[in-house]
């Protein structure tokens, strides 16, 4: 289960080196540090998105707090729903360099990375500054239609003084040469703050819980793009080691969260209402030959060093969630829908814990 875990969120983060080989993330190199920059911006923002706000659904599912040493293991899932404005986007409006345009001008709406992938994206043409036509490259269709799936796999223990910890985790894992490896850290602390107003050891008949949680998701996989055949250096001075070739990313997202709840037996509804940030680094590093301009009559190629670098809070701002759990001896069952920055998030999950 953990392997299978970790495979979703690899290819989550893959999207834009994975959907075809010859529409994927290699493509839009060829359009240049800058424009390449800004094409997988455009392209991975609902990818991006979806995955901070998923990531931060699913850590609690109620105000009350486990007891002294009690412990829950639980995995859950969340769907976060992309809104229709952001599952495809216009070529020529995200200030491309006039270098690159699409081949067709009646052709300029591209999926993105949650669009219609049964749709490719249009054909982009690259000139030098000549006017010459250099090469074309098509934009990639979309890998997951409408939502982004993040799934959570975490371990709670109660503490002292109405409060538990979390922790999710899982060290850093090559699952093969075509995916490469993600690892995943995190934590969260809640506090229940009703109970410590509660007198001579008769509980409180509700729970009011502040919380605090963190996670960083970290990818990094190997490329290996060398110069074609027919290519030839601009300068022959530049460096022709493509050996250190790798795209990275990191996910750093942030949860404060108010949380109320209400035990009916073995129901507990729950409402809550936080505020939540994501921050982004995704880009590339080493050398990459990128097509820049004819040479000889030969189209030449200029060695860019980490031609790609996002750094980006996708997600910023108040979030509010609901749902229940239904608690059983040694299992837990609960689903909740959360809405954050215009995102929606169906959340439902298992846990075992005593």
């Amino acid at each position: 289960m953990k392997k299978e875990l970790i495979l979703i969120f690899t290819s989550l983060l893959l999207a834009v080196n994975s959907i075809k080989a010859q529409t994927g993330f290699e493509q839009l190199i060829k359009a240049g540090p800058n424009d390449a920059t800004k094409l997988v911006d455009a392209y991975g923002r609902p990818l991006l998105k979806g995955l901070g706000a998923g990531m931060n659904s699913g850590w609690t599912n109620t105000a009350k707090t486990l007891g002294l040493f009690h412990f829950e293991l639980r995995a859950t899932a969340t769907a976060v729903v992309v809104p229709v404005s952001e599952r495809s986007f216009n070529v020529t409006q995200i200030g491309l360099s006039s270098n690159i345009r699409p081949a067709n001008l009646n052709q300029v709406i591209t999926p993105t990375f949650s669009g219609d992938k049964h749709v490719n994206g249009p054909a982009m043409d690259i000139y030098d500054t000549n006017g010459n036509k250099l090469t074309s490259f098509n934009m990639p269709g979309g890998l997951f239609e409408d939502v982004v799936p993040t799934p959570q796999l975490q371990f709670t223990l109660g503490l002292f003084q109405n409060t538990d910890v979390t922790v999710r985790a899982f060290p850093k894992v090559k699952l093969n040469k075509g995916i490469g490896s993600v690892s995943m850290i995190g934590f969260g602390i809640k506090h229940n703050l009703i109970q410590d107003f509660s007198a001579g050891g008769n509980s409180m008949p509700f729970d009011f819980a502040l919380a605090f949680n963190y996670s960083r998701l970290h990818y990094s996989k190997k490329l290996n793009l060398q110069p074609e055949d027919f290519l030839v250096p601009s300068d022959p001075q530049e460096s022709s080691d493509f050996s250190t070739q790798e795209i990275y990313g990191n996910l750093d997202n942030y949860l404060f969260q108010a949380i109320f709840s209400k035990e009916f037996s073995f129901f507990t509804p729950y409402i809550s209402a936080g505020y939540n940030i994501s921050k982004t680094e995704l880009g590339l590093k080493g050398n990459y030959p990128i097509i820049n301009g004819v040479k000889d009559s030969q189209i030449s190629y200029t060695t860019f060093a980490d031609p790609v670098n996002i750094n980006a809070t996708y997600i910023k701002g108040f979030r509010a969630d609901m749902g229940f759990q239904l608690k059983f001896p040694v299992l837990t069952l609960f689903a909740s829908y959360g809405v954050a920055n215009n995102y929606k998030m169906l959340n439902a999950g298992i846990g075992f814990g005593w």
